[in-house]
C-alpha cells in the first residue's frame, strides 16, 4: 500500500511543484501567437521571471510638445506593420506621439534586440570608467567560465561587432534552433551563463565574419559582471538610465538564476525609448550630464563589423543600412521594434510593434522608407 501511494502521490507533488515551470513554458511557446503577441509584448512580467531596475523616483525629463503633420501613407503603414506606438522628436520635442491596438503611453513594452544597443551603451561606459582596460582584451579575462568554450580566443571586440565566429541558429521560426533553446532556458527555470559556457562549436574564427548570435550579447552581460562585480540591473540604473529622467521603472526579463535577459529583455515606456535615443544623438549627452562618452557614442554606431558589401551593416550593437545617410543608424529588434536616429536632422523615432511578418520580404525596407519620410518631412 505504501509504495502505492508513493507512485500516485511523487508524480502529482512533482507535477504541482514544477506547475508554474510548466504554465510558464507552455506560454513561452505560444508567445507569439496572433492570439497572445498583443497581450504579451505589452505584459511580458505575466510570461517571464521578471526584476525592476530600481530607477530613481524623480520627475521624468522634459519633452516638449511641437506637434508636426506625418506623411499622407503613415495609416497605411501602422495597418500594415501591426504599429503599436510611436514616438517622433524634433531635437528633443515630440512631433507625434500615438497609441494602437488598446495600447497606451503607460505600457512597458518589450525592446527584444534592441536591448542590446542599451547594453552596449553601459559597456562603453564601464570602459571609460577603467572596469575594462580594452575592448581588445579577451572574453576569457573577464569570465573564465568560458575557458574552453566557442568563446576562448575571441576579443570582447570581436563580441561587439556579434562576429564571435560562434555556432548560433537564430531561426525565431525554428523550434530547434538554438535562440529558441534558449528562450526555453529562461522558461524552465535555466541558466543563461551555463548555456553559454556550454556552446563548443565555430562556424569562423574569431573577427572573421559576421553573424548575428544573440548570445553574443549574453556575454557582453557576463563580461560587465565579471570586470564590475555588479548585476546588469543596478549597474544600468545607475551609469546609463537614472540620469535620462525615465517616466517609469523598466524591467528586464531574468533567468531562473534572477540574471538580466540583457540581449533582448528590457520593458520602457515608449516615450523612455525615445529619451535614450534622444541621448545618443546628442553624442552621449542628455540634460547637461555626459551620460555616455562621446567618443564611445561615434565609435558604436560606425560600420565596423565584417558584414557583406550590399547588406545591412553593424556597428557595437547597433544597425545601419546599406545605404546609410550620414549620422543615420537604428537600434533594432524582432517584430517591429526600432529607435531610429538621424542626427543630421535632429530626429529621434520609437517604435514598437507586433509585426508577425517582420520576417517577410520587403517589411525592413517599407520601415526604414517610413522613418526617412518622417524625418524629411519635419519642419
Amino acid at each position: 500500500m505504501l509504495i502505492t501511494t508513493l507512485v500516485i502521490t511523487v508524480p502529482i507533488a512533482f507535477g504541482v511543484w514544477k506547475r508554474k515551470d510548466i504554465k510558464r513554458l507552455l506560454a513561452v511557446n505560444a508567445l507569439f501567437s496572433e492570439k497572445n503577441i498583443l497581450r504579451n509584448f505589452s505584459n511580458m512580467q505575466a510570461v517571464f521571471f521578471t526584476v525592476p531596475l530600481g530607477i530613481p523616483r524623480t520627475p521624468a525629463s522634459e519633452l516638449p510638445s511641437d506637434p508636426q503633420t506625418m506623411p499622407k501613407g503613415i495609416g497605411k503603414w501602422i495597418t500594415d506593420r501591426s504599429v503599436t506606438s510611436l514616438v517622433v522628436l524634433k531635437n528633443g520635442k515630440i512631433a507625434h506621439e500615438k497609441y494602437y491596438k488598446g495600447t497606451t503611453a503607460e505600457d512597458l513594452r518589450i525592446s527584444w534586440s534592441v536591448a542590446k544597443s542599451f547594453l552596449s551603451a553601459l559597456l562603453g561606459i564601464v570602459v571609460n570608467d577603467g572596469d575594462i582596460t580594452s575592448i581588445d582584451e579577451p572574453v576569457t579575462k573577464y569570465v573564465p567560465v568560458l575557458v574552453g568554450s566557442a568563446y576562448e580566443g575571441a576579443t570582447i571586440r570581436n563580441v561587439l561587432n556579434m562576429a564571435s565566429g560562434v555556432t548560433f541558429n537564430e531561426d525565431y521560426l525554428d523550434f530547434n534552433s538554438d535562440i529558441n533553446k534558449m528562450g526555453r532556458v529562461l522558461a524552465f527555470n535555466g541558466s543563461m551563463d551555463k548555456f553559454a559556457a556550454k556552446l563548443k562549436n565555430r562556424d569562423n574564427d574569431a573577427g572573421a565574419a559576421w553573424q548575428y548570435a544573440s548570445i553574443d550579447t549574453h556575454v557582453l552581460g557576463m563580461i560587465i559582471r565579471g570586470a564590475t562585480g555588479r548585476e546588469i540591473p543596478e549597474l544600468m540604473s545607475e551609469k546609463l538610465l537614472a540620469p535620462l529622467g525615465l517616466e517609469a521603472d523598466p524591467l528586464y526579463l531574468t533567468d531562473g538564476k534572477g540574471v538580466a535577459f540583457v540581449l533582448g529583455g528590457l520593458n520602457l515606456r515608449a516615450r523612455d525609448y525615445a529619451r535614450f535615443g534622444h541621448m545618443f544623438l546628442q553624442g552621449g549627452e542628455y540634460n547637461g550630464v555626459q551620460v555616455v562618452p562621446a567618443e564611445w557614442v561615434a565609435d558604436s554606431t560606425a560600420i565596423t563589423a565584417p558584414t557583406d558589401a550590399g547588406e545591412a551593416q553593424y556597428g557595437f550593437q547597433w544597425w545601419l543600412a546599406s545605404d546609410a545617410r550620414p549620422g543615420e543608424y537604428f537600434a533594432l529588434g524582432i517584430y517591429g521594434q526600432y529607435i531610429y536616429i538621424n542626427t543630421a536632422n535632429g530626429v529621434v523615432i520609437a517604435a514598437n510593434s507586433v509585426d508577425r511578418a517582420f520576417k517577410e520580404d520587403g517589411s525592413f525596407e517599407q520601415n526604414l522608407a517610413m522613418f526617412r519620410e518622417i524625418t524629411d518631412g519635419l519642419g
